[in-house]
């Protein structure tokens, strides 16, 4: 039962703020089931523009800390979250709350010798900027600081020093998924509608491969396709909606970013071959730890 004295706390100062401040932006960090805090208050809810999903940030980094091995074992974690996206206007954060308190930074938590770290958070960025929702992402963990937040210190500017490194890879990389991401509408547009997003694979849990279509109110479609195991996957085939001619627009294990380069040259065409109950399908391949996106060009 909602107890609406408390909450009148909550829809008074929102109804203010959208009312002398239009376009200003008010988000929840909530974390009960409690439903419609991003509705308007005239319709019952709380008026706030985006509520913090904290369920899809606590599936998913517990995820990424397995072992790649046994990942195949916990696939739900990152299908999970699609279950309810709708159900709010989300954002994924990656908050101080998650960097400190012995819960190790983002980097940290990943699992492997550093070359694997820096390739799974790579990887699960690159997931991260194409799933529906708004995004957080707390200062340092836009080039890997390797060490929690202390509030009584500067971040660690040192490692960003000195010769092109990993960091600076990551660097690099969070920089190009803004800039991509403000550019193609399909991976922004309908972040909370369902013709915004759909699965091409999601039952892979074998090769812990996922392969979804971001989508914008035209139609234009950006495929977005992971590989979470060190093992690339080469004549990787799966089924399209629009054939044609695509282009890697982004690729986590770019040489760009200190990856090994793994990749499909650039352009690849479709087949006028059945999968995954579609006419036309693409054969990739998806680079090791490694998250792609995919452009159509044309016919």
């Amino acid at each position: 039962m909602k107890t609406w004295k408390p909450l009148s706390f909550c829809v008074i100062p929102t109804a203010l703020l959208a009312s002398r401040v239009p376009g200003a932006v008010s988000m929840a960090e909530e974390s009960t089931d409690f439903s419609g805090v991003t509705r308007p208050p005239e319709t019952g809810g709380l008026g706030f523009w985006y509520k913090w999903n904290l369920g899809w940030m606590h599936d998913t980094l517990d995820y990424m800390k397995l072992d790649p091995v046994y990942r195949q074992y916990h696939h739900d974690k990152l299908t999970f979250g699609m279950l309810y996206n709708h159900t709010e206007n989300f954002v994924l954060p990656l908050s101080h709350d998650e960097v400190v308190h012995g819960k190790k930074s983002i980097l940290d938590r990943m699992p492997g010798d550093a070359w694997q770290k820096f390739a799974n958070l790579r990887a699960y960025y690159g997931w991260m900027w194409a799933f529906p929702g708004k995004k957080l992402l707390f200062m340092g963990n836009e080039f890997a600081q390797g060490r929690e937040w202390n509030h009584d210190a500067s971040l660690d500017w040192h490692l960003l020093e000195g010769g092109d490194n990993w960091h600076h890879g990551v660097q690099r990389l969070v920089r190009d998924l803004n800039h991509t991401y403000r550019h193609h509408k399909a991976l922004h547009e309908l972040d909370f509608d369902a013709y915004g997003f759909e699965w091409l694979v999601v039952d892979d849990n074998e090769r812990s491969v996922l392969i979804f279509v971001r989508r914008d109110k035209a139609g234009n479609e950006i495929i977005v396709a992971s590989n979470f195991t060190p093992v690339p996957r080469h004549d990787y085939r799966f089924g399209i909606n629009q054939p044609g001619r695509w282009r890697e627009i982004l690729n986590t294990d770019s040489m760009h970013y200190h990856g090994s380069n793994t990749g499909n040259g650039g352009v690849v065409h479709s087949d006028e071959i059945e999968s995954h109950g579609r006419q036309h399908s693409l054969s990739l391949t998806l680079p090791p730890l490694a998250t792609i996106w995919l452009m159509r060009e044309g016919e």
